[in-house]
């Protein structure tokens, strides 16, 4: 089903203030000027390396096509990717918060937040800090940053967008972005044209049967770079109702939810943004579960394509006495089926294409121009109400081949899928044994044979971890697992911490610059220990 009506607000002279330090929020868990290349390879376009210099990995999506393919990688290469080790580890002192934010590496850097409030700039091949910055209190950052015109961009989770100069780390300005107390950034901002593109969503929906069930509404904002003054905002539902009352009483509105997990990319010849969404919370409007097209200049709506008939879903919907709690129970519409993750463009005998991957366990392929379905490809297992399945966060291209993980399926698999028609070119299952192996092996009750993290690659090799600890790389060409490194043990981190592992982080995935490979290891399901999470750093 393709719509084009749109809710966009557009901003002609808006105003920003430069800040520090702003009021916390009630607590919810939850480059240089990019340039591009359009390489033909075998039929299909991909783009070249973007960043400060040939080989880097300046934002979460790798370049602004969403590849997350560092196609400049030379060193690590399917012969001798087996010979990885440990160069160093960088631990986090122990919270609640899983460590999420994928790094970005440009000009020798690596740049990422942790799970304790603070955003590192360290040394990418020896860890060594550079510098460190502390988000507003009570902020986590769980985006990946990026890294543009001598700024590195970020979100955190009570809704602010920092810019910070990327030699220094002092701040150049800040942004509260939410008008709503439990809004969020889990989607990583993305660079274009004098903006910074980045999508909004939040953890109310996970609010129990007194709350006042609910009020937000996702959005992607675009932001001018230099000042953080907000140039247009689109909305992905109408502005909520109060509709009666839950059966506790508490008021009760609706429509709210369609929040923005996803990262945007952007089709810099056409100057079209493309984006995911989630669920309702509440109410049956908006654009839920869908991919958008906007006009990147302005918000537009170019096309829009949602995917899922109805989508309603609370935390509630799974509790024993949840009926009254939620709507989408009798008919089976609780499906909590997100676009989460981050679409792909390619192109196909001159055709451009996007993609993208849903819980439901769907790789939608549509028209970049007209939102027209090319094909779809059932590749995960889909488990409603829980978001548990599916593909979470995001997909790889390499110009040849699409690269695809499944989450909770008995178990997640990796997938290697024909961009012109999603024909499954091979498919390699998580490794029967990684639940008996390695440290996953004393915590049973724990350890799930599923892939959160978003695949990465780089030429004949895919990157890709598991909630069993175990980070592997696979052959591009054939699947085979060609190493694999146990994550769940202790480390003695450059900075003098000891930390330890859990399933390899989702919300991002590996990134690939310079001889190096970097990944985040703190992730639910969190399996025991005193110590907090770590990033790993691997080189040959």
């Amino acid at each position: 089903m393709i719509k084009t009506s749109m809710d966009v607000t557009f901003y002609s002279d808006p105003k920003a203030t430069t800040r520090g330090v702003m009021m916390s929020r009630i607590p919810f868990r939850s480059t240089v000027l990019i340039s591009v290349l359009l390489l033909i390879v075998a039929g299909a376009a991909g783009p070249a390396p973007a960043g400060g210099r040939d080989g880097d990995w300046p934002t979460w999506q790798g370049d602004t096509y969403g590849s997350r393919h560092n196609a400049a990688e030379h060193r690590i290469t399917a012969a001798n990717a087996g010979r990885l080790k440990l160069k160093w580890a960088f631990a986090y002192p122990k919270t609640d918060a899983p460590a999420k934010s994928q790094p970005a590496v440009v000009d020798g850097v690596i740049y990422f937040g942790g799970p304790d409030g603070m955003f590192y700039a360290l040394d990418a091949k020896s860890g060594a800090t550079r510098w460190t910055f502390p988000v507003t209190p009570g902020g986590v950052v769980q985006d990946g940053p990026a890294v543009a015109r001598g700024k590195v961009y970020f979100g955190d989770s009570q809704g602010y967008v920092y810019a910070l100069d990327q030699r220094t780390g002092a701040l150049k300005w800040s942004r509260d972005t939410e008008t709503h107390p439990a809004g969020m950034h889990t989607s990583s901002p993305l660079y274009h044209d004098g903006k910074i593109y980045i999508g909004a969503s939040s953890g109310e929906n996970t609010g129990g049967a007194d709350y006042q069930c609910c009020t937000f509404r996702g959005h992607i904002d675009a932001l001018d770079a230099d000042t953080g003054a907000q140039v247009w905002r689109y909305w992905t539902v109408p502005e909520p109702v109060r509709v009666g009352t839950w059966p506790s009483g508490a008021a009760r509105w609706e429509p709210s939810g369609a929040g923005v997990w996803s990262s945007p990319v952007i089709d810099p010849r056409t100057n079209t943004l493309y984006v995911g969404t989630g669920q309702n919370y509440t109410g049956s409007a908006g654009d839920f579960d869908s991919l958008l097209a906007l006009d990147a200049r302005t918000g537009k709506v170019r096309w829009k394509n949602q995917v899922t008939r109805a989508d309603t879903w609370r935390s509630l919907c799974n509790e024993p006495d949840a009926e009254g709690y939620c709507p989408g129970l009798k008919d089976g519409t609780n499906l909590d089926y997100d676009i989460g993750a981050t679409p792909n463009i390619f192109t196909v005998a001159g055709r451009t294409l996007v993609g993208v991957g849903q819980k439901s366990g769907v790789y939608h392929v549509f028209d970049a121009r007209t939102g027209k379905v090319q094909w779809r490809r059932q590749l995960g297992v889909p488990l409603p109400s829980g978001g548990v399945s599916g593909i979470q966060w995001g997909s790889s291209y390499d110009g040849k081949r699409l690269y695809v993980a499944t989450y909770f399926a008995d178990p997640g698999t990796l997938f290697a899928v024909n961009p012109a028609d999603g024909t499954v070119l091979w498919q390699t299952p998580n490794p029967a044994d990684g639940c008996t192996t390695g440290g996953a092996a004393a915590f049973p009750e724990v350890c799930q044979p599923a892939h959160a993290p978003a695949v990465s690659s780089s030429p004949g090799v895919v990157f890709e971890g598991s909630n069993d600890g175990k980070f592997r790389a696979y052959s591009a060409r054939t699947g085979a697992v060609l190493w694999q490194f146990d994550t769940l043990r202790d480390f003695q981190g450059v900075n003098g911490l000891t930390g330890t592992g859990s399933a390899v982080s989702g919300s991002g995935g590996a990134v690939i610059a310079d001889g190096m490979v970097y990944i985040q290891s703190g992730y639910w399901p969190y399996y025991p220990s005193d110590n907090g999470f770590v990033l790993l750093a691997f080189g040959l």
